[in-house]
């Protein structure tokens, strides 16, 4: 796919770093978090060429759908608020238990990997039209043109006001019982938990390949100062490494205590492209 308005390059970085990420997980925890890393090429300014990843829908067009079925259009935003779509998407696609059982497992892993690299990168953006699911489960984020804590703004209100993208649809699809999980959202926390310390140790590397990009002039990496955010996420502060992940568990309980906060960004984003498609 062709695109054209954007800087790829920071995309292109962010995928490598993701990239990055995936192979100390594999390697030093044995971690398969299953991330979606697609091909991405800048081929001129503020152009280029992205993969198209098949079998998968945005976030939104999975509740859009749902919203096909309201009969009026101004209700059709109350699908960025109503629960159980992305799951009832699933289990179409996914009709045996087993089938389901192996696409929760795929949800849990690459939300959990996604969940923490996106925190540690500060990225910005992940509305639901930014975050896709495959119909074997994975989840995977697209479109990095912010990152490094350079979050949006609308009417002055910061649009991302929790620290990690963990919304209550996704919860509710890593919860469900129904396939012989027991207590799979602990699986989830600990997979998090364990990514971000992996992560942490390496530090040096991420923070290292960041540095080396500050002169190729990307519009959100300029200084060594725009490198904070990951050492703030990282928590590099911290006198231990078990201080780090009390805080890193604050953060995550924060964010699933106020999911709502990611819900009503999500319904901004449908009521913001209804008004622009007319």
């Amino acid at each position: 796919m062709f695109k054209k308005g954007d800087d790829l390059r920071q995309d292109r970085l962010t995928l490598q770093l993701l990239a990055v990420m995936d192979r100390l997980w594999k390697e030093d925890e044995g971690l398969d978090l299953r991330l979606n890393i697609y091909n991405c090429m800048a081929t001129g300014i503020n152009e280029g060429l992205i993969q198209v990843v098949g079998e998968a829908e945005t976030v939104c067009k999975i509740q859009m759908r749902h919203a096909e079925k309201l009969n009026f259009w101004q209700l059709k935003s109350y699908a960025a608020l109503k629960k159980g779509l992305i799951l009832a998407w699933l289990k179409g696609h996914n009709r045996s238990v087993e089938s389901m059982k192996i696409a929760q497992d795929e949800f849990t892993k690459s939300c959990a990997g996604y969940c923490v690299a996106t925190f540690i990168l500060g990225i910005a953006d992940r509305h639901n039209d930014n975050i896709m699911v495959r119909k074997n489960g994975q989840v995977f984020h697209i479109d990095f043109g912010h990152f490094l804590g350079n979050y949006k703004h609308k009417f002055g209100i910061k649009r991302e006001r929790v620290p990690m993208v963990l919304p209550a649809e996704f919860v509710e699809v890593i919860r469900v019982n129904d396939f012989g999980n027991v207590d799979n959202f602990e699986v989830f926390r600990q997979l998090c938990e364990k990514a971000y310390l992996a992560i942490r140790r390496r530090a040096h590397l991420i923070i290292s390949l960041l540095s080396l990009m500050i002169s190729t002039g990307l519009p959100e990496l300029n200084s060594d100062q725009d490198l904070n955010i990951v050492r703030t996420t990282l928590h590099l502060d911290s006198s231990s490494e078990q201080e780090a992940i009390e805080v890193f568990r604050k953060d995550f309980n924060e964010s699933l205590r106020n999911s709502w906060k990611i819900s009503f960004n999500w319904w901004f984003h449908i009521v913001n492209q209804m008004y622009s498609n007319g």
